[in-house]
């Protein structure tokens, strides 16, 4: 089989696992409906917690959500056999090129999941998961950022486009190109998903993050029968 194939294949394989939306998913078997026509609209973690005020499921689908970019890169590297290649000039081995493009491809399944026209989360917690796979060392450093931001200015959004800018220059200065290329690709993707979220922040109208249950929302949980 020619790596040409085996990559596609990594692809391929890499958004079809991305594009299961467990967001909405764990959202409908607990009770809550659809949670794309409430809150932000979204299928992510954050809308998950702002629509039903559950924390755990939150959580849940933060941590499915990662794994989900985190398999595919994880399975691709260990399957795809290592060679060296180049790629643009740069050094690679294929196992990391196949590993990068399958997680890649897990983000981008989960923004635009062909179950959901295309309409899908953000891929904060994905891209996570595709760091966290291969260098798990600058998934530390996105994360720290991501928690110092929410610490200081409560904001999801903000707290997430801030870990994203900064990927791509700590890869830059520590990593070889082909990592900053697949990284910096990925970062645009999230910072155009977050345009809307952009807007609100610059217009002070951005919903800040509440970990409190309300009893609001609990009145708005609407049980299968």
């Amino acid at each position: 089989m020619s790596f040409s194939l085996i990559f596609v294949l990594c692809a391929l394989g890499g958004y079809f696992l991305g594009s299961i939306p467990f967001g909405l998913v764990l959202a409908k078997l607990a009770g809550y409906g659809d949670i794309r026509k409430s809150g932000s609209g979204n299928i992510g973690a954050t809308n998950v917690l702002r629509v039903t005020g559950s924390k755990s499921l939150a959580l849940v689908t933060i941590l499915l959500d990662a794994f989900k970019a985190a398999i595919a890169a994880f399975v691709a590297l260990k399957v795809v056999p290592n060679e060296l290649c180049f790629i643009f000039g740069w050094p690679a081995t294929t196992a990391l090129l196949g590993a990068l493009i399958a997680g890649s491809c897990g983000v981008i399944g989960h923004m635009f999941p062909v179950w959901l026209k295309f309409k899908g989360g953000k891929g904060v917690s994905s891209a996570f998961g595709l760091l966290l796979v291969t260098y798990w060392p600058i998934a530390l450093v996105a994360l720290l950022v991501w928690v110092l931001m929410a610490v200081i200015f409560r904001y999801s959004s903000l707290s997430a486009l801030t870990a994203a800018v900064v990927i791509p220059f700590v890869s830059f200065f520590v990593l070889p190109q082909v990592y900053t290329l697949f990284y910096t690709l990925i970062v645009i993707l999230v910072i155009f998903k977050h345009r809307g979220n952009i807007i609100r922040l610059l217009k002070g109208e951005e919903t800040k993050i509440n970990f409190k249950k309300s009893s609001s929302k609990k009145q708005n949980k609407t049980k299968k029968k």
